[in-house]
């Protein structure tokens, strides 16, 4: 076994002997009260062998039965993970934190609870969860020593079983199904944080997205459940009219409007956005600013990219202007669990463009990296 922060990955030694069948219960079930698995049983996991390129992420079979949890840990068997752009940046080098050697890679995950430690009192045997982004943030400012991310510096969600401290879990929503709780912990907190997490969005206030990432899909959600107006953006017809059914109230092709800005200004009377979510980082920068409204918000997401290596914004666009401009970086548990419960009380489900088997991770890469995605990329792990 190796234990780096609050999550754990484990070798055939760390089993747990006995396993019992057992219905999922409301009460804290202990140790030795363990849901359906064998005793004698070989799990999957994947692992970040050689950065680079997709091959170097490797699948292993590890014979015996899954670990024992620790006193405060639970055993999560994980029905589906998705993927997130930074898993694409981990694999490549270019994340700014240094993935640990051998990492099992992703950080979002959703799953049932097998098994929990001896004095766990947030989860029971049979609960449904997702990871947590940041494993340590739970509530506040996150500082420097809550910095440590599954499948980054910790190990992450790609495998059959994970061993995570109780505090690195939140309880998924009823109805969602494990392929869309599992597209929650990174992209939909970030997005929540984005409209609610300092200023948040009133009704009646105009809420601008950029593109068709999973980010701004959650944005458009989310936004219209807080009673704003959606102006998003858009280079397909096609997903302008998707676009429109999941509520956004208009739609911009930037590319046969290239300065979206004075198109922004136009649909709001001359007012601008009350809350640019900005996901192009340097490719949008300057036009997010002419954008907004004098005293309006952009909550910035992507400080970088292919392009452009700084954003740029010029001395016209912020002459007019006394905006506020805030680095988003995903959110606490806390911005996780009040999201959750914002999902529960209007209906909302997950965007998901495409599910792949377990067995084709390289395939699932390929596709989420090509940018054809409407929604997440998901995994389905058991």
């Amino acid at each position: 076994m190796y234990v780096t922060g609050t999550t754990t990955a484990f070798t055939s030694a760390d089993t747990l002997p006995g396993i019992e069948d057992a219905a999922p219960s409301d009460q804290h079930d202990r140790m030795g009260t363990q849901s359906s698995h064998p005793t004698h049983h070989t799990y999957r996991t994947h692992h970040l062998q050689t950065p680079g390129p997709v091959e170097g992420i490797v699948p292993r079979d590890t014979p015996g039965a899954p670990p024992a949890p620790g006193p405060r840990d639970i055993l999560v068997r994980v029905h589906a993970v998705s993927l997130n752009k930074r898993d694409l940046l981990i694999l490549d080098g270019s994340y700014p934190l240094k993935a640990a050697p051998d990492v099992i890679p992703v950080s979002d995950g959703a799953g049932e609870v097998v098994a929990v430690g001896e004095e766990v009192t947030r989860f029971g045997v049979g609960d449904r969860v997702t990871s947590t982004y940041f494993p340590r943030w739970l509530d506040g400012r996150i500082t420097p020593a809550m910095i440590d991310q599954p499948g980054a510096t910790l190990p992450g969600m790609l495998a059959e079983y994970v061993r995570l401290d109780e505090n690195a879990a939140v309880r998924m929503p009823d109805r969602l199904t494990w392929e869309e709780a599992a597209c929650l912990p990174c992209a939909g907190v970030t997005a929540w944080n984005a409209l609610t997490g300092a200023e948040a969005v009133l009704p009646g206030e105009t809420v601008l997205t950029l593109g068709t990432g999973a980010l701004a899909l959650f944005a458009v959600q989310f936004a219209k459940t807080l009673g704003a107006q959606v102006v998003a953006t858009t280079s397909s017809g096609a997903k302008a009219a998707r676009l429109r059914e999941l509520g956004a109230d208009h739609v911009l092709n930037y590319v046969e409007h290239p300065k979206w800005a004075a198109n922004v200004r136009e649909l709001t009377g001359g007012r601008g956005a009350d809350l640019v979510v900005e996901t192009g980082g340097p490719d949008t920068i300057e036009q997010s600013v002419r954008a907004t409204a004098l005293y309006g918000r952009i909550a910035l997401i992507a400080a970088n990219s292919p392009h452009r290596p700084n954003l740029e914004i010029t001395t016209d666009a912020l002459a007019s202007s006394v905006l506020t401009m805030r680095r988003i970086f995903v959110g606490s548990r806390a911005h996780h669990e009040r999201m959750n419960r914002a999902i529960t009380a209007h209906g909302l489900r997950p965007v998901v463009d495409r599910v792949f088997p377990y067995e084709e991770v390289h395939a699932a890469y390929r596709y989420y990296a090509s940018g054809a995605a409407f929604g997440k990329v998901v995994i389905r792990v058991s």
